[in-house]
């Protein structure tokens, strides 16, 4: 537990001082195209087709143009790399997979054409409790508790063979494929694609923060719209 607690607070730092970089680059993107002589701030209400409006319209244009394609394209080299890994049959995924959403709540997803709940419902199951998860990942389940994550809730697949292989392999769903897709995700010592996500680690942090200053600045701009 002491070392699993010890990742996440320095994940959490480095995530920190990445965010702030990485919103002082994104300020110093918008200041750059900025009106010459112009006083007013990004956040500033203007009138509308005025220079600090204008301003505005071509900041939502810069962040969600070219930027953002520098980063869905750096996601995808991201992804791409994974394919340098492999699994080796831990069967810690198949084991413990979480979700945010109870089996009602993504039963109800799934009946209105949620993909991602119609494919986890079509692999994992709950476990009757929080006890039976905890036999498979003790370290996690109690970071969970620790950080007063009450609201996830666990699920295993059934069709894991006692030597911890897939007896309807060739059939897994994409999300057994993919996973793990998130370089963020917690991922046991023991899993294949452990060393992927250590090595891309420092890079997914930051474009996760930019993501999240984007999303944070067209949301703002279009608000005072």
């Amino acid at each position: 537990m002491v070392d699993l607690d010890h990742t996440i607070k320095t994940l959490r730092k480095e995530y920190r001082e990445i965010f702030l970089k990485s919103a002082e680059e994104i300020k110093s993107k918008v200041d750059e195209i900025k009106p010459k002589d112009f006083n007013g701030e990004i956040f500033d209400k203007y009138e509308k087709d005025s220079l600090g409006a204008k301003w505005q319209q071509e900041t939502v244009k810069l962040l969600t143009g070219d930027i953002s394609k520098e980063i869905y394209r750096k996601l995808n080299e991201i992804l791409a790399y994974r394919k340098n890994f492999h699994c080796v049959g831990c069967a810690t995924c198949c084991n413990l997979a979480c979700s945010e959403f109870s089996p009602e709540e993504l039963r109800q997803k799934a009946d209105n054409g949620d993909n991602f709940a119609q494919q986890f419902l079509s692999v994992f199951i709950p476990y009757e409790s929080k006890e039976e998860a905890r036999k498979v990942y003790p370290e996690y389940i109690e970071l969970l508790e620790k950080n007063k994550e009450y609201d996830v809730y666990f699920y295993h697949c059934p069709k894991l063979t006692e030597d911890k292989k897939c007896s309807d392999y060739e059939n897994r769903p994409q999300i057994c494929r993919d996973f793990p897709d998130n370089p963020l995700s917690i991922l046991p010592s023991s899993c294949g694609y452990k060393q992927w996500k250590e090595e891309v680690e420092p890079v997914a942090l930051m474009l996760h923060s930019m993501v999240e200053i984007i999303d944070f600045y067209v949301a703002k701009i279009n608000k005072l719209s």
